[in-house]
């Protein structure tokens, strides 16, 4: 699993993971989750350049839409969610090693029971686009720690291609959506399978063939941008290419502390 040394630093994939502690055990969940696993099941592995874990109390559920949704059964679920990027050419070296390193924590009683996966999924990067000339890249999103995170997946139209909706966002929605706003970088994913052997506690989602995922980020609190993310369901059936399935708000964790554990719900 040696990197090249001329590699160059590019997002290729993501490894997008939405948990919920089960009530009651709140702080333990956090306290393991930023003092073991964010570095044990994940960052120390080859290829795996950034991390960054993301929470959204109750208030930020409140503001989620739709209600019925394919991602969180129940909107009050899926509390904290964590993103990493992987290396550009390399996903198929990274998620070898990450599945054997988690099932090897598995085995070693290094993992915690009392969590649920609501949506742990692989996702490839497609492309960006910033609302500044030269805004932050989408390498250095969960290093530049904005202020805020939102998560939109949608689903296109029968008959819509990627291309169809892609070209849809670059050219109307997203310049609509981010000029003059708080929202600073629009990335673009598509799904991935999970492998085979991957750990059973995590739900295989069928049927994404037609999803896409957008993680946009905000330089201030996303509560404040809402209004703009209220609009995108309304939008985007309007163009006929697609629909939501899913918007949700995020803050980042303080790492360190205890902070948010007794706002989930």
């Amino acid at each position: 699993m040696a990197g090249n040394e001329n590699d160059e630093i590019r997002l290729g994939s993501m490894l997008y993971t939405l948990v919920e502690p089960r009530k009651g055990h709140e702080v333990a969940y956090n306290r393991w989750y930023e003092r073991d696993h964010f570095y044990a099941g994940c960052m120390v592995g080859a290829y795996q350049f950034a991390g960054q874990r993301f929470v959204a109390t109750r208030p930020y559920k409140d503001l989620r839409y739709p209600i019925d949704s394919p991602v969180t059964p129940d909107p009050l679920t899926g509390s904290y969610v964590a993103i990493y990027w992987i290396l550009s050419g390399h996903h198929g070296d990274w998620n070898r090693w990450a599945v054997d390193q988690v099932n090897k924590l598995h085995a070693n009683g290094r993992m915690f029971a009392e969590r649920d996966h609501i949506h742990t999924a692989l996702y490839n990067y497609e492309w960006s686009f910033n609302r500044d000339a030269d805004g932050v890249p989408a390498e250095l999103a969960l290093d530049h720690r904005f202020g805020g995170q939102v998560t939109i997946v949608g689903e296109h139209a029968e008959g819509v291609t990627h291309e169809d909706i892609d070209r849809w966002y670059r050219e109307t929605r997203l310049p609509e959506s981010m000029n003059g706003s708080d929202i600073a970088l629009a990335i673009r994913f598509s799904a991935m399978p999970l492998l085979a052997d991957a750990p059973s506690d995590v739900p295989r989602v069928e049927g994404v063939e037609r999803r896409f995922m957008y993680l946009f980020f905000t330089d201030g609190d996303p509560a404040d941008s809402w209004p703009r993310f209220a609009e995108e369901g309304d939008a985007l059936k309007a163009s006929g290419l697609g629909s939501l399935l899913w918007a949700s708000p995020f803050i980042p964790t303080i790492v360190g502390t205890d902070t948010y554990t007794d706002q989930l719900w």
